[in-house]
Order: structure tokens, then sequence, then C-alpha cells
């Protein structure tokens, strides 16, 4: 099963997100996944490399990968006796490459977390537009991302109700500096009540179930 997080707008937390969704898989589920860190700044795949430094055994695999490797890359996963039973990919943050084309096709289930700012809005939008045009299979999971519980929202509703007519909007993840200690090896412990009920909610409602169709 591939999973993928994406939003083309930057600091929507998409990297962040993947490694507490990798790190619940590997903990909470005890599921063997791989990362296919294919954003820019590829900030994945150096934690990743800074674990190993410390010799500290990886929960799983860290693959930083460009766009055009991305069919081979899945064809030989595919073909691995040792295969991940998952694939959680970090899309890169941006809409105009073709090469992004089979990836969103492969998709499985698709995670866009995003913030209330208008400029957020409008990415995720679009987002939510051109992939539901390429891959309309795919559940679409929005997760609103770094909500600050001193900031009234006030479009938050009328924002809920467009992104409902793409896919579903979860609960949302609220602030905390922690989350900037969140590594490939273990997710801060204070954050795990922001974060448990989201990602349970995924897991629970729609990973098993795109697994048992």
């Amino acid at each position: 099963m591939v999973i993928l997080i994406g939003n083309q707008k930057g600091g929507a937390g998409k990297s962040t997100l993947t490694l507490l969704l990798a790190n619940y898989l590997a903990t909470v589920r005890n599921r063997k996944l791989t990362i296919l860190d294919m954003d820019y700044q590829q900030s994945i795949a150096a934690k990743a490399e800074k674990a190993k430094i410390l010799e500290n055994a990886p929960l799983y695999e860290v693959i930083p990968s460009d766009l055009k490797h991305f069919p081979v890359l899945l064809n030989v996963m595919d073909q691995d006796k040792n295969k991940p039973e998952l694939v959680v990919i970090d899309l890169p943050g941006k809409m105009d490459d073709d090469g992004l084309i089979p990836v969103f096709l492969a998709g499985d289930i698709i995670l866009c977390p995003f913030n209330y700012d208008e400029l957020s809005v409008d990415s995720t939008l679009l987002f939510a537009m051109v992939i539901k045009k390429i891959n309309n299979r795919a559940p679409l999971i929005f997760i609103p991302n770094r909500i600050k519980n001193t900031v009234k929202y006030e479009t938050r509703e009328e924002v809920d109700k467009v992104l409902a007519k793409f896919g579903v909007v979860t609960p949302g993840i609220t602030d905390r500096v922690d989350f900037q200690r969140v590594s490939t090896l273990h997710i801060p412990a204070i954050v795990l009540p922001s974060v448990l009920p989201v990602l349970d909610l995924i897991y629970e409602q729609y990973l098993l179930r795109e697994e048992h169709q």
C-alpha cells in the first residue's frame, strides 16, 4: 500500500506528519514500512542519516528519491521478497512536474496537512483538484495542522465544508514546539495526546479498510 503525504504549500507540516505517521505505524501498529523522501529539502533523509551516525537501530528504511526514479524504484520494491507492507511518500511541494503523475496514480491513501490561513487553504484546494483529476479512487484526507488554541479561526467551518467536497477533514493537530524534536526514532511523549486521535482514525477507518478491499 502506498500512502502519499502532500500539499504544495510550504510549511504545512508534510515532513513532520510523515515522521509522525511512520513512527506510529512502526511502534504502535508494528507495521513494516519504507519512507520515500521526495521533498526537495529531504529533511527526513537527513534525520535518518543522523540517526545512523548515532548508531541507533532504524525503525524503517528512508530512501531519498527523485520523481523520475519513482516507477523503477516502486517496481524494484514490489519484487523484493522483503518488501515493506507500506510505502509512505513525502511529496515535493510543487505541482508543475509531470513526474508527479505516476506517483499520484500509485497512491492508495492521500493525506494533506494544511493550515487555516488563506494561502494554505488556496494551495490545499488546488492540490485537491489536481490530485482528484488524476487519482479519484484513493481517499483524500485533510488534516488541519499546527492549530493554535489561542486563535479563533473564523473561516474554519466554511473551509471544512469546501474541503469536504473532495475528501474528509479530520480533527486538528495542535501546534507544539515539541514537534521539532520528532525524529526517525521516536515521537516525544508530550505530543502524543495531540496526534494519536488523528493517527488512530487514519489507521483504523482508512488504512485498514483500504487493505481489506
